[in-house]
């Protein structure tokens, strides 16, 4: 089972503002490249057709504390841990940490809470329990990893 992943970025020139610092809105976008990565890790899809029916992930919560810019070029590496795992969702931490500074160092925390969901026939959606086959190959990190904001249900 799996609670955590990493995954690292470079900063392009596309994803920053027009100070040459990476633009809040791409925090969100490279905390979903690692949420993405993390279920292919797993041999799964954040598009789950696996299972029947197929189950999606849409956020119910996101957010994102900003403690020193990112620029053109930097390396990033986006740790993600499962802070929480209930019936029916998930809820991550992402530390963002500047490799090329010396040391490396945080320069951004944000966190990201989905739901598990099935569409109707009608086109709508509908929270469900996640599926076992989901379920089990995730577990929520150590507290000591998640400086004592762990939950599960």
């Amino acid at each position: 089972m799996a609670y955590q992943f990493k995954a690292i970025r470079r900063v392009e020139f596309a994803d920053t503002d027009m100070a040459g610092i990476m633009h809040y809105s791409n925090f969100f976008r490279f905390m979903e490249t690692a949420e993405h990565a993390f279920f292919r890790s797993l041999g799964l899809s954040i598009v789950t057709k696996k299972v029947a029916p197929p189950v999606g992930w849409p956020r119910v919560r996101a957010h994102c504390d900003f403690k020193s810019p990112l620029r053109f070029e930097d390396e990033v590496e986006i740790h993600l841990l499962v802070s929480e795992k209930k019936s029916k969702a998930l809820s991550y931490i992402f530390k963002f940490r500047k490799l090329n500074a010396s040391p490396p160092v945080e320069v951004a925390r944000g966190t990201l809470t989905v739901v598990c969901v099935r569409r109707r026939r009608d086109g709508t959606m509908s929270a469900c329990t996640i599926p076992p086959l989901v379920a089990r190959k995730i577990q929520v990190a150590p507290a000591k990893l998640l400086g004592g904001n762990a939950g599960t249900k």
